[in-house]
């Protein structure tokens, strides 16, 4: 049987399911934490250790979690990531996809660069610069965000909705990345999480959220829901817009009727959107991971 690797510290349900759709495949999923790996230029065989596979390297790497830490750690783990694809090993989503989208000043420009619309995006290092921006939105009616440029699951998130409040405006590690808020089309918040797959949106959620945050890790209920022609193609040339192999993209619709997309995932989750649709999308993942894993294989013994 094949063998895959699935980086995580936590496999949990995501985990468990995506070692089942390997299984019956013909591929076994080990767990694996990229805190525990090494790169050893030492003239070994194999200059990236990997627990489990000192002998030979997995046929493919799924990656399901990057530990945080240190930049010099974060850069290391990242490197490994690198070195295995370079070493011709599939990567899932690979280095480069998660360098694009955890920077949320990236996947900002990258989004824009495309002509895909996204909120109107400030990123500074500069304190006064922050607060003139900030006092600029306020006094002009709108109401603004300031995230940290790497988060997930709307921690370290704050709007500002009066210039009363910007005296509790601080940098997220020295930097400012402030984003124009965007008020749902109807009174109740919510978004939308589609999940893309080489290239295809398969299935998409409601997300519902308990205030103006619509993360499932909030307290966001999930609904199914229809894609339509617009969720679709923004969702598609998302991802496409930051080269990933899958993703999970949110969009919200302002009241004018215009949707934007808000942020793109490369290490999505899909636990609250398997709950409300009738697709196996830990399946369409292995499916896909493991055609990249064959033609690797084919490529190397051709």
């Amino acid at each position: 049987m094949g063998r895959i690797a699935i980086f995580t510290d936590d496999p949990g349900w995501h985990g468990a399911r995506l070692c089942e759709a390997f299984e019956q495949r013909g591929f076994i999923g080990s767990y694996v934490s990229l805190i525990d790996c090494r790169i050893f230029v030492d003239r070994t065989n194999l200059p990236v250790v990997i627990p489990g596979f000192e002998s030979n390297l997995p046929d493919g790497v799924f990656v399901r979690g990057v530990p945080g830490g240190s930049l010099e750690q974060v850069v290391h783990y990242l490197d490994i990531l690198h070195a295995l694809k370079e070493l011709d090993i599939p990567v899932y989503n690979d280095a480069g996809a998660i360098e694009r989208s955890v920077d949320k000043s990236r996947t900002s420009f990258l989004l824009n660069r495309s002509g895909i619309p996204t909120p109107f995006t400030w990123v500074t290092t500069n304190h006064e610069e922050a607060i003139n921006i900030a006092n600029r939105e306020l006094n002009a009616g709108h109401s603004l965000i300031s995230k940290p440029v790497f988060g997930s699951q709307g921690e370290g998130l704050r709007r500002f909705e009066n210039t009363n409040e910007l005296a509790e405006l601080e940098s997220s590690n020295g930097v400012y990345y402030l984003q124009r808020f965007i008020q749902c089309a109807s009174n109740s918040s919510h978004d939308w999480r589609v999940f893309v797959i080489n290239g295809k949106a398969y299935s998409a959620m409601r997300r519902s959220g308990l205030n103006w945050l619509n993360n499932v890790a909030k307290g966001a209920t999930c609904k199914y829901a229809i894609l339509n022609n617009r969720l679709r193609q923004l969702a598609e040339a998302a991802v496409q817009a930051l080269d990933m192999s899958y993703g999970g993209v949110d969009i919200i619709c302002d009241r004018e009727g215009h949707y934007s997309v808000i942020e793109v995932n490369s290490i999505p989750a899909w636990k609250g959107l398997q709950s409300v649709c009738n697709i196996d999308v830990a399946a369409l993942l292995a499916d896909d991971f493991l055609s990249d894993c064959q033609n690797s294989c084919l490529n190397q013994t051709a």
